[in-house]
């Protein structure tokens, strides 16, 4: 069946390309003298960045993957090797898109090791590789295994920090694991992609599959309490564990907080949409291109950085940001109308990966044929 689109999901991933937006032209166009502002907003805004990107990107992952599950039970055409390859083909082209993203860094500072650095492409494509074994499993192990990802992580950034840079197996370890360690590396950022397939399953469970007289109370009992209970409890938490500087972007009491305000953020915008509190019919198209193209404004964004290169002070970096918002919103519906829809890069890389699986398939059913056809001839002679 072909799901309806949860504009909370869009608004979120909208959201998070907006701060994505924001903060890096305060971090371009500031001048030097104010670069405190960018550590002000971060401090305020930066649980969703990447945090919520990778958060919202495993909560549709999740639901897409059961959806898929239920087209395997109820069509012929259909399989669960399809569904595989499809997801691993997707990951893949990613995978290709991140490293080609990081060459102009590598060529920046002269150095071939940082194609190997982890901003979010690179983190998002190898999130979808650890993810697909651990999305058949249980939700449970799935928030246990997250938990013990940012566990180790605490040890083994510890263990591993002072190799940085040499040239021994510690320094290679590192560098595989923490490349760009003021970035997004994985073992931070994995767990929250994990946990984004944890609420994405129940999100499909309580949103799609209850008939309408049960779906609100089901949508209380197992996503609205629970995960605002959780959430407000971690966001405690994280504050408490090291305030007051818990807004430390390496620090475990940042993650902790993170994961907090992801949980709640996005659980209070589902809300609205299943109470009906908010229509967002029409509100929401803004946040919605930015979604629905955050690839192609994600890659795109950076031809920003030329415009006003440290040339801007506190009054008129605001101004000038609303701009770009608003540039990007017009360039982005004009594309949809022009195009339906279809020159979104996130789309085409799906399709792509679609295209690939079909051929990988009848491949294999020409084999099968030309097998059977092969021993019966035998048989027949």
């Amino acid at each position: 069946m072909k799901l309806q689109r949860l504009k909370s999901i869009d608004i979120f991933r909208g959201l998070c390309m907006a701060w994505m937006i924001l903060n890096h032209s305060i971090d371009w166009w500031v001048k030097p003298e104010y670069n405190w502002l960018q550590t002000v907003t971060i401090r305020i805004i930066d649980p969703i960045g990447v945090s919520g990107l990778l958060f919202i990107s495993g909560v549709s992952i999740m639901i897409s993957y059961r959806n898929r599950l239920n087209k395997v039970k109820v069509s012929n055409d259909y399989n669960y090797r399809m569904i595989k390859n499809h997801y691993l083909y997707r990951a893949f082209f990613f995978f290709i898109i991140a490293l080609i993203y990081n060459i102009p860094t590598a060529i920046k500072f002269h150095d071939p090791s940082m194609i190997w650095t982890w901003f979010i492409l690179l983190t998002y494509a190898i999130s979808l590789f650890l993810a697909w074994p651990l999305l058949k499993i249980h939700k449970l192990f799935r928030v246990f295994i997250a938990i013990l990802v940012l566990v180790l992580h605490q040890f083994i950034v510890s263990w591993l920090l002072p190799f940085q840079g040499n040239l021994n197996i510690f320094g290679l370890l590192y560098h595989i694991l923490y490349s760009g360690h003021t970035q997004d590396p994985i073992l931070v950022f994995f767990p929250f992609f994990l946990i984004g397939t944890v609420i994405g399953d129940i999100v499909y469970e309580t949103v799609y599959l209850n008939n309408a007289d049960k779906h609100t109370r089901n949508f209380e009992n197992r996503l609205l309490i629970p995960t605002l209970t959780i959430g407000i409890f971690l966001i405690i938490f994280g504050i408490l564990l090291k305030f007051p500087k818990f807004w430390d972007r390496e620090s475990f009491s940042w993650i902790i907080y993170s994961i907090g305000i992801d949980l709640f953020l996005f659980t209070i915008l589902l809300s609205f949409e299943v109470f009906e509190i908010i229509k967002t019919k029409k509100s929401y198209k803004l946040l919605f291109y930015y979604s629905y193209y955050s690839l192609t404004i994600y890659l795109a964004h950076n031809l920003l950085y030329f415009l006003f290169l440290h040339q801007l002070n506190l009054f008129n970096i605001w101004f000038f940001t609303a701009g770009a918002f608003i540039l990007i919103v017009v360039i982005m519906r004009t594309i949809y109308k022009l195009s339906g829809g279809t020159a979104s890069l996130k789309i085409q890389i799906g399709r792509l990966s679609y295209g690939v699986t079909i051929k990988f398939e009848e491949k294999l059913i020409n084999k099968y044929i030309k097998t059977v056809s092969a021993i019966s001839k035998k048989m027949d002679s």
